[in-house]
């Protein structure tokens, strides 16, 4: 007859570690999705207005004039 053995292991988790890591990957990804709209918008005006009006745009909202 042969013996049923059962064996365990244990898995030591960092709850700490892992929270941080799960927030530090959702603060990225949104960074990435602000970026990508970031650049949509700039593509964006590019076609509308050409970069002349773009540079005007800016030198505008910067100055006030």
């Amino acid at each position: 007859m042969s013996a049923n053995t059962k064996t365990r292991t244990e898995t030591k988790i960092d709850a700490g570690y892992e929270a941080s890591r799960f927030a530090l990957n959702i603060g990225m990804g949104m960074a990435a999705l602000i970026g990508l709209w970031g650049l949509a918008c700039m593509i964006g005006g590019l076609v509308t207005s050409g970069a002349g009006g773009m540079l005007r745009g800016y030198v505008t909202a910067v100055t006030g004039i």
